[in-house]
């Protein structure tokens, strides 16, 4: 089922139920899981002994139309440890409702996930950040003009009104600083802005998101990670800085530019997820 399609637009809990039976019979439970963003997809390489499902077998799943993303939930063992991935996401501007968008989150905790590892790609406006620079998002600033939990509250899922005041766990982020100096990678920190797209901002925008105090622009994971929350996950977010955002450098920005830039920064990017979920997992890093 793509977003576009009127049928279905929005996820309810027997959905989300549904759809986890379904899983619970092919795959191994994870503590942990990762989303991976536009030319992130080498990720699943790391994988031992794993599991392919296409989004389309799952039920009630919609399919991602962007370039990039392989619509694709892998499940496998990372140093022996259970391992979800989803080699891709869902994205407002694609036609979905955001309980579209978020259900790959909330089936992800129906099968026992616990911590969320989010990646994307984004524009830099951080003027200090160049292509290909990884950021720690710290916080988030939502432009999108809606939230996944508009509507009436599914209160096995959460509370009517979730704190944000702490959307990032700080244990994570900490364990992903640490990762990225044991390897001599920077790891930028910083917070994210998302707009729904999918047309990119425009310089005023970025003007003012930098005025708001945002580092970096993109048009995703700000509604996985509200989501998330509610459901009580713990959450870390790491942004690929694919471009500098509108009016900073002059250039036009187009999507192969990003998928280009996630190309380039995947062998590091890889290297230090990998050394978080080894961290987080129970393993120790060298």
């Amino acid at each position: 089922m793509s977003c576009d399609m009127q049928i279905e637009k929005e996820i309810t809990k027997q959905m989300v139920d549904e759809a986890v039976a379904y899983l619970a019979k092919l795959l191994p439970g994870a503590d942990t899981a990762v989303v991976l963003g536009s030319g992130l997809g080498a990720l699943t390489e790391l994988l031992e002994d794993s599991f392919s499902i296409p989004f389309a077998d799952i039920p009630h799943f919609p399919q991602t139309t962007v370039q990039g993303h392989k619509s694709t939930l892998y499940a496998g063992y990372l140093n022996k440890q259970p391992l979800f991935i989803l080699g891709g996401r869902l994205h407002y501007y694609e036609g979905c409702s955001l309980s579209q968008v978020v259900f790959p989150i909330r089936l992800l905790a129906g099968l026992g996930v616990k911590k969320l590892i989010l990646t994307n790609a984004a524009g830099g406006v951080n003027t200090a950040f160049t292509a290909g620079s990884l950021m720690l998002i710290r916080d988030h600033i939502n432009f999108m003009g809606a939230n996944p939990l508009i509507g009436p509250n599914t209160d096995e899922w959460g509370p009517r009104f979730p704190d944000m005041s702490h959307a990032y766990h700080e244990g994570l982020a900490k364990t992903a600083l640490l990762a990225a100096k044991k390897l001599d990678i920077t790891l930028h920190e910083g917070v994210y802005v998302a707009f729904s797209g999918p047309s990119f901002e425009t310089p005023a925008e970025i003007r003012l998101a930098r005025l708001m105090g945002a580092d970096a622009v993109g048009m995703s994971t700000v509604p996985e990670v509200i989501a998330a929350r509610h459901l009580g996950l713990s959450v870390l977010a790491i942004s690929c800085i694919s471009n500098a955002a509108a009016g900073i450098l002059n250039a036009e920005l187009n999507h192969l530019e990003v998928l280009e830039a996630g190309k380039h920064a995947s062998a590091q990017f890889c290297s230090l997820l990998e050394a978080i979920l080894l961290k987080i997992t129970g393993v120790a890093l060298s």
